[in-house]
């Protein structure tokens, strides 16, 4: 079990740590797949970074 963040005083859920993690590689996958033009293989390029959002997250939570 996971505990509790304690920022100043306010109580924060790990998952907001997990989230912020999940995040960050969000961004550093932005960066690398803007050299690449993949935008034109989707149809719905924000959907797509919303699931790799939710995979990243998943595989956050999976392996802490």
């Amino acid at each position: 079990m996971h505990r509790d963040i304690d920022i100043d005083g306010v109580l924060l859920s790990p998952f907001v740590a997990y989230a912020a993690l999940a995040f960050a590689g969000l961004v550093l996958l932005r960066m690398l797949f803007a050299r690449m033009p993949l935008a034109r293989y989707v149809a719905n390029p924000p959907l797509v970074e919303a699931s790799l959002f939710v995979c990243l997250l998943a595989l956050v939570i999976a392996l802490t």
